[in-house]
């Protein structure tokens, strides 16, 4: 699946856009498998134009089609975030869902992804001019993009599920390979087999964090490095890495502000549920008469017709003044007090609360005269 976007493809260290290689990816298709129908959920953090995780999708779409016998095709639910506008509204046609925003803004339930994919922007997380030094990076006050995505993404993979890494070998610094070896398992490294980047590739499944283990630390430094590290096979023959099926049945997947166009997207998909296209289905007034009641309303009857605003509407009266009504009932409290005298004569005071609802009448005058507009309350 091609770029797009050539122009912002090219510029690659200004937009902090490192793209997924396409031979790259074909090999991180052969590693990954889907456990089952599903449903399985994929997420892209930093998604750009969508053909990464597009493409990882339609793979092992492809690879269930091409078992022997055939596999029942797996329900994948492909997500994706992108920070850049242009690019993000590029993905909304390949994913399920698709936000525009920044990572740190969207609101993501944990534990409830599946497979990861993970190419972060690559450098620091501050500009060069925030150290008042424009050819250096105070590496005490700045992160690495690299180390603060995995740490944010982490939390959100379901245990058992499948993380790919996607970095230069060089971000994989101390802090890196220790939390990688506390919350993984399974864990493998290779080099990319292009080397535009100097990108490396991580696969590993998430545990409950323990103990960070030392050999998988030596393998992660030795990546880093660069020493004696596999390049990707072109087949992989060992055993995949198995997506976990999804089981929550709610799943938070949003924004914490959107904008006029998403927002825009997301009416125009759900347009047929909403309530203003069948507004007249929901509040249409019934055109039939009014059955007359089958004798005179009492007090108690009218008191509830008020309570319930149906005395309302315009109004003649005998004498030939008119009026806009409007019924209602407000809950009024009444007080008595009792006073009682024992044998002993002890006097003791009872006091009596009780709730008496009042009907009232306000109305507008609309008799052509000089009280037209006039308020009048009738209780």
């Amino acid at each position: 699946m091609a770029l797009m976007f050539a122009r912002l493809a090219r510029n690659f260290i200004k937009n902090g856009y490192f793209p997924t290689d396409e031979e790259t990816l074909r090999r991180v298709i052969q590693m990954v498998r889907c456990s089952g129908p599903g449903p399985h959920r994929f997420l892209d953090p930093c998604c750009g134009e969508g053909t990464a995780l597009a493409d990882l999708r339609q793979g092992l779409l492809d690879a269930a089609a091409e078992e022997d016998p055939p596999g029942r095709a797996p329900d994948i639910e492909a997500l994706g975030i992108e920070f850049d506008q242009e690019r993000a509204w590029h993905a909304k046609r390949y994913f399920s869902r698709v936000i525009h925003s920044d990572f740190h803004d969207v609101v993501v339930k944990a534990r409830s992804i599946g497979l990861m994919f993970l190419n972060p922007p690559y450098g620091y997380g501050v500009s060069d001019h925030a150290n008042g030094n424009a050819g250096s990076v105070d590496a005490g006050k700045a992160e690495r993009l690299e180390r603060t995505f995995l740490f944010k993404c982490t939390p959100l993979i379901a245990q058992g599920g499948v993380l790919v890494f996607i970095v230069p070998h060089y971000a994989l610094d101390d802090e890196i390979r220790i939390h990688l070896a506390r919350n993984y398992q399974d864990l493998q490294v290779f080099m990319a087999p292009e080397q535009q980047f100097k990108q490396c590739v991580v696969v590993a499944r998430r545990r409950k964090a323990g103990n960070a283990s030392k050999q998988v630390q030596d393998v992660l430094a030795r990546a880093q490095a660069n020493d004696a590290v596999p390049v990707l096979p072109e087949e992989w023959v060992a055993s995949p890495y198995v997506v976990p099926a999804s089981t929550d049945q709610e799943f938070n997947f949003h924004a914490v502000r959107i904008d006029a166009p998403q927002l825009g997207d997301e009416l125009e998909r759900y347009r047929a549920q909403l309530l203003w296209s069948n507004f007249g289905t929901h509040f249409r007034r019934s055109t039939a008469a009014c059955r007359p009641p089958l004798r005179e309303l009492t007090p108690w009857h009218l008191a509830l017709s008020l309570a319930a605003g149906q005395v309302t509407g315009r109004f003649r009266s005998a004498e030939g003044r008119e009026f806009l009504l409007k019924g209602d009932t407000y809950k009024q409290k009444q007080r008595t007090v009792t006073m009682d005298v024992n044998e002993k004569g002890e006097a003791s005071e009872v006091i009596t609360m009780l709730d008496r609802f009042v009907p009232v009448i306000n109305a507008i005058e609309f008799t052509p005269d000089h009280r037209l507009g006039q308020i009048v309350k009738i209780a």
